[in-house]
């Protein structure tokens, strides 16, 4: 009679492997926990600005933020992820958090930062959205805008090439915003561990 491997079997290492495999995989699974856990993975979930200072090189931007007219009614995600579709939108997030992630876990970031030619297209397509009844009302505004006949690409202008001081600031320094409180970030170390080593937060 033909006898057939369970179909576990076929996946399952040979019996003398199988602790290593077993400790080896539970090493890199808690390794993978950490990095989610001490990245505070999760938070890249939500729509709070203070995710945006998971990284200690944000905070002129949180900074300047804080301190414009757009901290009372826009979050970072109002600006900077497409709102055409929830599917865009969560994908845009996750293409440009790994880009991120990668650039500040290396230590490749530049000395200042500059928004990237996609953020460029969605930032500017999210101001239209929040002010497209302003556009829509000054005629005016297309001739300054979009060139004379509304399709001189070449000669576009960005919002922000005019209204420079929006939302973050021309210079986007902590020394432009003095007074600015940026939150504290949330230690990484659990507390139980910092008791047993007699530490303070």
């Amino acid at each position: 009679m033909f006898y057939r491997k369970p179909r576990f079997d076929y996946f399952s290492p040979p019996k003398n492997w199988r602790i290593p495999v077993i400790v080896t995989t539970g090493i890199f699974t808690g390794l993978i926990l950490f990095v989610l856990y001490a990245g505070n993975a999760t938070s890249y979930l939500s729509e709070n600005p203070e995710t945006c200072i998971n990284c200690h090189v944000m905070y002129t931007q949180y900074a300047t933020w804080q301190h414009s007219s757009h901290a009372r009614v826009a979050n970072c995600n109002d600006c900077h992820v497409p709102h055409n579709n929830v599917f865009s939108k969560f994908f845009f997030k996750a293409k440009d958090g790994l880009r991120h992630s990668t650039i500040f876990t290396l230590r490749l970031e530049p000395q200042v930062i500059r928004i990237k030619e996609a953020g460029i297209r969605v930032v500017q397509a999210n101001c239209e959205r929040c002010h497209e009844g302003l556009l829509s009302f000054h005629e005016t505004m297309e001739y300054v805008w979009r060139g004379k006949n509304g399709e001189d690409e070449e000669n576009e202008r960005l919002c922000w090439d005019c209204h420079r001081e929006t939302p973050h600031g021309r210079v986007n320094s902590l020394s432009s915003v003095p007074n600015a409180r940026v939150p504290k970030l949330n230690p990484i170390i659990p507390e139980w561990i910092m008791k047993l080593t007699g530490n303070k937060k």
